[in-house]
């Protein structure tokens, strides 16, 4: 990073490390040689991708499908998940619209209704989500932080009430992936979704979709040749077959053998792993809470561990106007967002605690 730069916004979008550029590129320039390309390169990358994926999830490899976005994978759950006349799909209050469209219209067309858990007083959203949880409840899509409030949702505790109640459990993990601990084997969603680009520190359209295996015999959003069971041997793909690649590979998106943003996804990954998520989120908790405990004595308000994710603070201030806050701090060199009525400030382990001290100076300097 520049020494210049104060970056502290990765909920909006990491910077790419050196290594995952390389590799991007290592995997771009195999396209000017396509007479050097063999059939298993379709496949190599969405496989070790997927082997690298599944340790942050928590899952098997066979349980992850390769998707172009966030979005993809939740229109997927929505097409593929029941729902009758009359019962609820539970969603956030000011939650990500990649992660209420899908549901909005599932709603319009079964006869469902699509119900929001409004913001809890006290700042505790798996509380207030709990409360809504009760027969009747079809779905509850949601995420594991809230992303106007950097509230944290307990999802063990939520994935085992909507078992207790028969609801599925759909995730956007958009904002908490790699660098807040998920195990899907505790949490036991119907499906979860991760789009790279922001804590994964990977590229742009591209995202990991876990499928639970009870959904892995389910209808993908779109048919394509590399999710079918006869698509490695490239003799055979005009014998047209029904059948499909194993696990959620079914749900792989077309073009999954994406040669740049495959292996980009997969260094950044691997580079995760090596520093683990757990170092990551105490890194990152640690700059935020040092900065937490300094802002409350210029007026301004956010949540308080546990309910807030170590890596997410949402800073408020009564009557405080927000417009050009964003552009004031980008002058300054100190980037940051401004999402509903919140300054959103988050750091990640590129971050050092100057950083946040410019942050800290600006935001005195701007009251």
């Amino acid at each position: 990073m520049p020494e210049d730069v104060a970056y502290l916004n990765c909920a909006y979008m990491s910077p790419l490390m050196r290594s995952a550029v390389d590799s991007g590129k290592i995997g771009l320039e195999r396209k000017m040689r396509p007479w050097e390309l063999k059939a298993d390169d379709f496949f190599s990358g969405a496989d070790e991708l997927r082997m690298s994926g599944c340790k942050i999830f928590g899952c098997s490899p066979n349980d992850l499908a390769i998707v172009p976005s966030a979005s993809y994978g939740v229109a997927t759950a929505a097409h593929n998940l029941p729902v009758k006349k009359g019962q609820k799909i539970l969603v956030l209050a000011e939650q990500f619209p990649s992660n209420y469209y899908p549901w909005d219209r599932v709603a319009k067309e079964s006869g469902a209704q699509v119900a929001l858990v409004a913001w809890p007083e006290d700042g505790d959203w798996t509380a207030a989500v709990l409360r809504e949880l009760r027969e009747g409840v079809a779905i509850a899509a949601l995420p594991n932080v809230q992303w106007t409030s950097g509230g944290l949702l307990d999802l063990a505790k939520i994935g085992a009430h909507c078992r207790n109640v028969g609801a599925a459990l759909v995730l956007d993990l958009t904002q908490s992936l790699g660098v807040y601990p998920f195990d899907a084997k505790s949490v036991q969603p119907d499906f979860a979704v991760a789009a790279t680009y922001k804590w994964l520190l990977g590229p742009y359209s591209l995202g990991l979709m876990y499928v639970s295996p009870k959904w892995q015999a389910g209808r993908p959003l779109e048919e394509n040749w590399i999710q079918r069971s006869n698509a490695r041997d490239f003799s055979s793909l005009i014998v047209y077959t029904d059948g499909y690649d194993t696990g959620a590979r079914r749900f792989d998106m077309g073009e999954r053998a994406n040669f740049a943003l495959v292996p980009a996804a997969k260094r950044a990954i691997d580079q995760i792993l090596e520093w683990t998520v757990s170092e990551i989120s105490s890194t990152s908790g640690a700059l935020n809470q040092w900065l937490a405990e300094r802002v409350a004595k210029i007026g301004f308000t956010c949540l308080s561990e546990p309910r807030r994710a170590p890596h997410y603070l949402c800073l408020r201030s009564e009557g405080r106007p927000l417009g050009g806050l964003v552009e004031a701090f980008a002058k300054q060199k100190v980037f940051v967002s401004v999402r509903g009525s919140s300054v959103r400030i988050t750091p990640n382990a590129y971050n050092t605690e100057q950083d946040v001290e410019r942050l800290l100076k600006v935001l005195q300097n701007d009251v």
